[in-house]
C-alpha cells in the first residue's frame, strides 16, 4: 500500500515520531505502527486528520491506494448486502408462515405483530433492491458472481439482460404458486384443527 510509505515519509518530514503522531490523530501508537506496516489500512476520519497533520491534501496522501480503497469499500458493501439478504430471508419465511397462527392465538395483537414482521421485511427488501440498482444486478447469475465478488463479462451481461423479462414472469408465476400452496396449506390445517 503507497500509504504506508507515505505515513512513514510524512512523519519522518515532521520529525514526529509514532507516539507523538497517534496523539496528533487520536489513535495508538500501535495503529500508526500497522498502518505503515501495512497490516490495516487508516479509516476516512484518520486520513482527513493525517492530512490536516501533515499539511497535505487527501489525494496526495493517497495517491496510488484508490484501488485499494474501493476494494475495501466493496467488501463493506458485500458484506452489508450479505447480512441484509440473510435477514430477508428469515424475514419472508416468518411472513409465510405467520400471519394465521398468530391471528388465532393472540387475535387483534397477533396481528399487529405481523404488520411489524412485513414492515420489517419490506424495509429489508427495499435496502437489497437498492443494491441490485446500485450494481446492476438482478438475474441469479448476475447475483451469484456478485456473492462470489465477481463480475460478468460484457457478453455474459447481454446475455442476462435478454432473460430478465422471461425471470420476471416466471417469478410472478412462481409467487402465485406459493402464495396458493400456502393458504390451501393453511386453510387445510383450520379447517383440521379448529
Amino acid at each position: 500500500m503507497e500509504i504506508a510509505n507515505q505515513i512513514k515519509k510524512l512523519r519522518a518530514e515532521k520529525g514526529m515520531s509514532q507516539d507523538e503522531l497517534a496523539e496528533k490523530i487520536f489513535v495508538s501508537r500501535q495503529t500508526v505502527s500497522n498502518w505503515e506496516n501495512e497490516k490495516t489500512y487508516p479509516d476516512i476520519k484518520s486520513l482527513i486528520l493525517l492530512s490536516e497533520v501533515f499539511e497535505t491534501s487527501l489525494d496526495a496522501l493517497i495517491k496510488g491506494d484508490l484501488k485499494e480503497m474501493k476494494r475495501q469499500i466493496d467488501g463493506q458493501e458485500y458484506a452489508k448486502f450479505v447480512r441484509n439478504s440473510v435477514i430477508l430471508t428469515v424475514m419472508f419465511i416468518l411472513i409465510i408462515i405467520t400471519p394465521i397462527p398468530l391471528g388465532c392465538f393472540l387475535g387483534w395483537w397477533g396481528m399487529a405483530i405481523y404488520l411489524a414482521i412485513f414492515a420489517v421485511g419490506m424495509f429489508f427488501a427495499i435496502k437489497i433492491e437498492k443494491y441490485k440498482r446500485k450494481y446492476d444486478i438482478h438475474t441469479f447469475r448476475e447475483i451469484s458472481a456478485f456473492m462470489d465478488g465477481k463480475s460478468l463479462t460484457e457478453i455474459e451481461k447481454a446475455r442476462e439482460d435478454g432473460k430478465r423479462p422471461y425471470q420476471r414472469v416466471l417469478l410472478a408465476i412462481c409467487s402465485a404458486l406459493i402464495a396458493l400452496a400456502v393458504c390451501v396449506g393453511m386453510y387445510w390445517l383450520f379447517s383440521h384443527f379448529m
